[in-house]
Formats: structure tokens, sequence, C-alpha cells
């Protein structure tokens, strides 16, 4: 994490835009973990009855369905970045393969599952329980996780004990905001996004921030907290023995792009 001195105000400003091109160097360089939510919403058994989040599934079941929202946009977090809407597309369509994971440990044991459909959807704000009219752009993992991966946090899913979720993340573009006319193009980025920050208030009250346009998404992560408070676990739902493996077959386009060019050389035999 980068290091911005104990000082306030003209001095402050100062230091970050002397600084800019190398603190935002830094932030590129590492990995940046981050951003779950303390949920105390719902989650869905199989039958599609909503229950409460802690009200454990049928424990006699080996695959899961699980949506998680995975980063939220439009949010200032600890790290005084706020994610702009926009900033996953390249990514999601370069990055092919992706892992949910326990704790961000990119190990064989922290892997809860690959099996994963990442994308980004348009969520009010209202119904992730913040008082702010709009929308955010979160980022979303639906995933099919199998107890025999990862029976550990199979169960703690399973159980509803996952409320928060994290990102990792690299930079790729990022800017800084400044509130202070006289800082001219760090006043202009402000004056671009600010209105958009469901939180804009302790945007305000620190008088900066780093907007996020651009990320590559490394992983998402099952964790107890992190940085931005909007992630929470949606949904989960139990799998019935033999749907599993007609879902990963459907969401994988080289087999039915195969399967296609199957059915037009049928076609043209006959």
């Amino acid at each position: 994490m980068i290091e911005i001195p104990e000082i306030s105000g003209k001095k402050l400003y100062d230091f970050l835009t002397a600084n800019k091109s190398s603190l935002i160097a830094q932030k590129k360089f590492e990995v940046k973990r981050g951003d779950p939510f303390v949920y105390s919403g719902s989650i869905e058994n199989d039958k599609g009855r909503t229950v409460k989040a802690n009200t454990p599934l049928d424990a006699n079941r080996n695959e899961i369905q699980v949506l998680s929202v995975i980063n939220t946009t439009y949010w200032m977090d600890s790290h005084s970045d706020v994610h702009i809407d926009g900033l996953w597309k390249k990514s999601l369509f370069e990055t092919k393969d992706l892992y949910l994971l326990q704790e961000h440990s990119m190990t064989f044991k922290g892997i809860i599952t690959d099996n994963v459909k990442a994308y980004t959807k348009k969520i009010a704000w209202r119904t992730l329980g913040v008082d702010f009219d709009g929308y955010t752009e979160a980022l979303v993992f639906d995933s099919s996780i199998s107890k025999d991966r990862n029976t550990f946090m199979f169960d703690e899913y399973r159980k509803g004990h996952v409320k928060n979720h994290s990102v990792g993340m690299r930079y790729v573009k990022i800017e800084l905001a400044i509130n202070d006319e006289d800082y001219k193009d760090e006043f202009a980025c402000w004056n671009k996004y600010t209105e958009y920050i469901a939180n804009k208030e302790a945007a305000i009250a620190q008088g900066y921030y780093w907007p996020v346009t651009e990320a590559k998404c490394v992983e998402g992560s099952a964790v107890p907290i992190g940085s931005n408070t909007i992630t929470p676990t949606q949904s989960v739902k139990n799998i019935e023995p033999g749907n599993s493996t007609q879902h990963r077959a459907v969401n994988d386009t080289r087999f039915t792009k195969g399967l296609q060019n199957l059915l037009t050389l049928t076609k043209e035999i006959k």
C-alpha cells in the first residue's frame, strides 16, 4: 500500500500532485486485495424460497450454485480508490479463466472453484442497502462449487456464513481527483466523478481520491473483512444431481461451437 504523510490541505495536495506519477506507479505495481461486505440480507434455497443468510441449505448435496458480488463501482474504499463503470470490460473480454479463492490464497488448497462465469451488472444502490439514488456496476461471479474441491468453504457457503467478498486486481489506468480548483487537472477529475459516488461524504471529507478507470481482474475471494462495504453473497442454491455437468458444458463456448459445427455437418451429409 502506498504511504501518504499525515498532512492536510494544500500541503497534502502539493505532495500528491508532485508525486502523482510515482504514486500511480506504486499502485499499478501492487496487487490490490479488498472489498468485502458484512451482509445482513438473504440467500435462496434450491426451491427459490428466500431464507435468512445464516439458514443452512440441505447438507446432503455435493454441489451448490453461488452468486456473489465481488466488487462495486462508485464507492470510495479504504485505499481511497473509486472504481469507475467500465473498468472490467477489457479484462473480462481477455480473461477466460478466473478463480473463486479462499482469502486470496492462489494455491491448490485455497481454490474454491474454477467453474466461474464472471460478468458486470447494473444494480440499484438501494437494493444493496445503500441510501443513495442510482446504480452501481457490480462485478458478479456466478460459481458452481463442489464439496470435494474445498469442503470447508463449500460448507461455509452452504451454511450462509460467507457474507463478504474481495477482488484481487491490478490497476491499469488511474487518475487523481482533488477538491481544489488551484489544481486544474485534478479538480476537473473531481468534478467529473464525485457526484456519482454513493459515499461522497467520505470523499469530500478527505478532499481527494483515486478514480480507477481500468483494471485487470486476477481473482475473486471469500474473505472475513476488507475495504469496500458493498459486495454481498446474493444467492446460494443447491444444484440437483446431474445438472452440474450440463451447466459447465453449455457455458463452454468451445463445446457450444463444436456442437453447432457437428450439427451443420450432419445436415450437410443428409
